[in-house]
């Protein structure tokens, strides 16, 4: 029984704490649900807020576009209507011009037409005297001939006969006249042209001997080019092809050998050895090598730099490299790369005076001697040489037979090679660029004088000007004028016979006859 009492005041219980905590959970949710709503209300009314504040700044925008799209319409309109307006006073001022050249074409018509009467007036008339003179001549005609008893044919044909046997004398004699006014005009204009041509161009004479000095701080540093037992030097000589000569000269050594090329590389190492100051045969060898590509490098540059200077282009590298070692090649002690420079200049000045090429002719005279650098052996003249090796390399026909014709191998065949064979000569024969050993040069000198002396009534010889110029005196009672003009000639037909010279040599006969008397 209590059991039972328990158990129904225990299930009483339950319902009572079931029933108690629904109504605190009905409490708290209904609590919940207000909160919810008064946030949703908040949200709500930002969102409204911050709508209206997008509303207000997006018209604002659209207000502002509106603004510059019309200010840029109303200026479009204005410089449209501007323009407009100009090309309506254009139109307006062409219309007034129009109509005043229009007058202006009837009024010439008017005086056309008043001019096209008075020539038809003039015309008739001029046509009225015409047929009275041909009358008037006809009948001057009919009385010469009963006067002279020849018809007007037979006295033409005379008239014509004398005319035309005055008019030959009269066109021989000026025909003479004409060619020696152009012998002396050419030799004038010629003589303008070479001297304007040396003028415009100006050369280096430098000159270079056969002998490059070394220059050191110390004597000392002679015992260790020398080395032990001179093995050094004998290293050195053997890789460069030159003699080196350290003797008692004080600070300075001498590299002595014909080929210039040779005799810079031994400089260059030699100048590497001392700064270096490892000097033995290993090194030695090392060094020459490295400067001997150094060198060949330089040979690049130098041919590249001369065609840069003077504005010729398209060369093969061939050709390049030739022109950069006659940098290192001398003709008479005068460098090469200097004349060949020297002739081109010489040769686009002139080409350009007589109206030629002047690009081809200054690319003939700067490759006319490259046969004198190729570096094998060949038996052909340095003329014939050159003019293969452009031919082999695409140069132009005209360049390639003005480099092979120059020195007469061949027969000239354009316009520019007599041009080349002159500027060649004037650079050769300038005062100074070039040099002979004294020996030979003497005895050139001597052979001219004693050449001269054996031509029979020459008294006195005189070699002047380094030998371009051969003044001789000539007995005057033996030797005539006329003989004296001949012996120029032989005696300068004999030299270019006998005798080997640069250049030309001018031979000058003087006659002079000296009356003499004595006053007492």
């Amino acid at each position: 029984m209590e059991i039972i009492v328990y158990l129904v005041v225990s299930i009483v219980f339950g319902a009572g704490g079931f029933v108690l905590s629904k109504s605190m959970t009905n409490k708290k949710s209904k609590a919940a649900e207000e909160e919810a709503k008064e946030k949703a209300a908040l949200i709500l009314q930002e969102a409204d807020l911050k709508a209206e504040a997008i509303k207000k700044d997006k018209m604002h925008e659209a207000k502002e576009h509106f603004l510059k799209l019309k200010t840029e319409f109303e200026e479009d309109a204005n410089r449209k209507k501007n323009f407009i307006i100009q090309n309506e006073q254009k139109i307006k001022s062409r219309e007034q011009s129009l109509n005043s050249q229009q007058q202006n074409l009837t009024k010439k018509e008017a005086d056309a037409d008043l001019l096209k009467q008075t020539l038809q007036a003039q015309t008739e008339s001029l046509n009225k005297k015409k047929e009275e003179v041909e009358k008037l001549r006809l009948s001057q005609v009919s009385q010469l001939e009963r006067i002279a008893n020849l018809s007007a044919d037979q006295a033409r044909e005379q008239l014509i006969e004398n005319l035309t046997n005055e008019a030959q004398s009269k066109a021989s004699t000026h025909i003479k006249e004409i060619v020696e006014e152009a012998k002396l005009t050419a030799t004038k204009e010629a003589k303008k042209i070479i001297i304007q041509t040396i003028q415009r161009t100006a050369a280096e004479q430098a000159v270079e001997n056969c002998v490059s000095i070394f220059n050191i701080e110390s004597d000392d540093i002679k015992g260790k080019i020398i080395g032990r037992e001179g093995r050094n030097i004998r290293t050195l000589e053997a890789a460069t092809g030159v003699e080196i000569v350290v003797d008692d000269t004080p600070e300075a050594i001498v590299i002595s050998g014909f080929d210039p090329i040779r005799r810079e590389i031994a400089r260059l190492s030699l100048h590497r050895l001392v700064a270096d100051g490892r000097i033995h045969p290993a090194r030695i060898e090392e060094i020459v090598n490295k400067t001997t590509k150094d060198i060949e490098e330089e040979i690049i540059e130098i041919g590249e730099r001369t065609a840069i200077d003077l504005g010729i282009h398209g060369l093969h590298p061939e050709l390049i490299r030739m022109v950069g070692r006659m940098r290192y090649r001398s003709s008479y002690a005068q460098n090469l790369l200097q004349h060949s420079k020297e002739v081109a200049r010489l040769c686009s000045t002139m080409a350009a005076e007589l109206g030629l090429n002047a690009k081809m002719a200054k690319r003939a005279g700067l490759l006319h001697d490259i046969g004198k650098v190729w570096h094998e052996e060949s038996e052909m003249p340095h003329a014939i040489l050159g003019m293969e090796l452009a031919k082999k390399y695409k140069e132009h026909p005209e360049i390639c037979n003005a480099i092979g014709a120059h020195h007469d191998e061949i027969e000239m065949t354009s316009l520019i090679s007599p041009i080349i064979q002159s500027c060649d000569a004037i650079s050769g024969s300038r005062p100074g660029a070039r040099r002979e050993v004294a020996d030979s040069y003497m005895k050139r000198l001597k052979d001219l004088e004693a050449l001269s002396l054996s031509f029979d009534g020459v008294q006195k010889c005189f070699a002047m000007q380094a030998g371009r110029e051969l003044r001789i005196i000539v007995d005057s009672e033996n030797v005539t004028d006329e003989k004296a003009s001949m012996l120029s000639y032989d005696i300068s037909q004999k030299i270019e016979k006998e005798m080997q010279y640069p250049g030309q040599i001018k031979v000058t006969v003087i006659r002079e006859m000296r009356a003499v008397a004595y006053a007492k």
